[in-house]
C-alpha cells in the first residue's frame, strides 16, 4: 500500500467518480482562510463577500476549492481559542500585533488596564463576545480598524465613561460584530481607531497650506 487516497468506484458504470460532499467544518474552514486573506489585502471587500456567500452555499469539496485556489494555503492560522480569560489586577496586559482573535473574551480588571489592538489581528469569524467586569481602576480599549462594529446594548454600568468612535462609515461592510456584555463598576472603556503618526497627518494637509 502506498497510503495514497483513491476514489471509491463507481457503482453507476459510467466511468466518473461522483463530487465529493463538503461538511460544515470544511466550509467554516474555507471561511476562514478567505476572512485571513481579506484581512492580509488579497480579497477586496466585493470578494469576500462574494465568496462567502458560495463557500457557504457550497455543496462540494470541488467548489470549495475553486474558492481558495489563488491564495496560499501555508500560514494559515491555528483554529481560534473559544474562550481567553484575563483577570488582572495592579497591572496592564495588552494584545497587539498578529494575534488570533478568539471567539469569546472574559475580562476583568482592578486598578489595571487592558487593550485589544485589532489594527493587524488575525480574525476568523464574524463575532467576538466579550463579558466584562470592571472595578475601580480597570479601564478597556479597544483598537479597531475598519470593518470593525463595537455594540455596548447588553453593557451593564454604574460608573465610569464608555466612548465608542467608529472607525470607517455606516456604509463599510462588516467584518468582525465585538459584543460588550457584563458589568462596568468603575472603570472606563474606549473603542477607538488607532492614532495618527504625525508624519500621517503631514501628508493629508495639502501644498497650499504647507507651502504658507
Amino acid at each position: 500500500m502506498t497510503g495514497e487516497l483513491r476514489p471509491a468506484d463507481d457503482s453507476s458504470g459510467n466511468g466518473t467518480t461522483p463530487a465529493l460532499r463538503a461538511s460544515d467544518r470544511e466550509r467554516d474552514q474555507v471561511v476562514e482562510i478567505l476572512q485571513v486573506a481579506a484581512g492580509d489585502g488579497r480579497l477586496t471587500a466585493a470578494e469576500l463577500d462574494e465568496r462567502l456567500d458560495a463557500a457557504l452555499s457550497a455543496r462540494t469539496l470541488d467548489q470549495l476549492a475553486e474558492l481558495t485556489a489563488d491564495l496560499p494555503s501555508e500560514g494559515m492560522p491555528p483554529q481560534a481559542r473559544e474562550l481567553v480569560r484575563i483577570d488582572q489586577r495592579f497591572g496592564d496586559v495588552t494584545r497587539t500585533g498578529r494575534w488570533l482573535v478568539p471567539r469569546r473574551m472574559e475580562i476583568r480588571l482592578m486598578f489595571g488596564d487592558a487593550k485589544l489592538d485589532f489594527t493587524d489581528a488575525v480574525i476568523t469569524h464574524s463575532t467576538l463576545h466579550i463579558e466584562v467586569d470592571l472595578r475601580i481602576g480597570g479601564n478597556l480599549t479597544l483598537v479597531t480598524r475598519p470593518g470593525i462594529v463595537v455594540d455596548i446594548d447588553d453593557l451593564e454600568r454604574s460608573s465610569g465613561d464608555v466612548k465608542i468612535r467608529p472607525a470607517s462609515g455606516p456604509d463599510a461592510p462588516v467584518t468582525l460584530r465585538v459584543q460588550l456584555s457584563g458589568r462596568s463598576r468603575g472603570g472606563d472603556i474606549t473603542a477607538r481607531p488607532p492614532y495618527r503618526k504625525p508624519s500621517e497627518w503631514l501628508r493629508r494637509r495639502t501644498p497650499k497650506s504647507i507651502g504658507r
